[in-house]
């Protein structure tokens, strides 16, 4: 079995492409740490919830798959949720209720449903980590984006999320707290996610294709 790396994160991105989850990504990517650190967060999720699913698929019933599936994501984001608030406060409340809701974030049952399709629980648990890291990127270039137009910055705050060692990544452009307002509201998330949209759509997928590295599975 094959998995294309590249095909996973860009070309079938889910957030780009099929353009799932897009509340948090609207909501939360008003900064690029706090669109990191939803982003980590999903990551984490998908991989561990289609590990577990992707364990005891033979035994779930299919016409109860989606409330256990849901039971599965609630548990997993329950403790990451906790861990959140025990040790990354100030990431925790600069999340708000997005982090709970991961528990009915598209993107999560989405992957879980494609778990029926895959054979070994090693493909269910790589898919999940490249599909997280496809949204990752798609929310942590909208981040960046809307916090140097909205704020002047970039990666403000990163301290709560990766530690002081990385405050090297804050960047101040302009002496301003409100540089381009739009940027920081959700019409100019929609605004600039569609702007993404288009280069997405601009950029051949053939071109991507050409490049990709692909992971061989027997």
């Amino acid at each position: 079995m094959k998995i294309k790396i590249f095909y996973q994160i860009w070309i079938k991105n889910v957030t780009l492409d099929k353009l799932l989850g897009l509340c948090p990504v609207l909501a939360v990517t008003t900064s690029a740490s706090n669109a990191l650190g939803l982003g980590f967060s999903t990551i984490i999720v998908l991989v561990l919830t289609n590990g577990i699913i992707s364990i005891i698929k033979n035994w779930i019933p299919n016409d109860l798959r989606i409330p256990i599936y849901m039971i599965v994501i609630s548990s997993v984001v329950t403790c990451i949720d906790l861990l959140l608030c025990s040790y990354a406060f100030n990431l925790h409340e600069s999340l708000g209720i997005f982090i709970s809701l991961i528990i009915t974030n598209c993107v999560i049952l989405n992957s879980a449903e494609e778990i029926k399709k895959k054979e070994k629980t090693s493909v269910s648990l790589i898919n999940g980590f490249l599909i997280g890291i496809g949204a990752t990127f798609s929310m942590l270039i909208l981040g960046i984006f809307r916090e140097i137009l909205g704020k002047g910055t970039v990666f403000v705050d990163i301290d709560n999320l990766l530690g002081s060692n990385f405050n090297f990544l804050y960047y101040k452009f302009i002496d301003s707290s409100s540089f381009f307002r739009l940027a920081s509201l959700p019409p100019g998330a929609l605004f600039i996610l569609s702007l993404l949209l288009v280069i997405k759509r601009l950029i051949k997928n053939k071109s991507v294709k050409k490049i990709d590295c692909i992971i061989n599975y027997k």
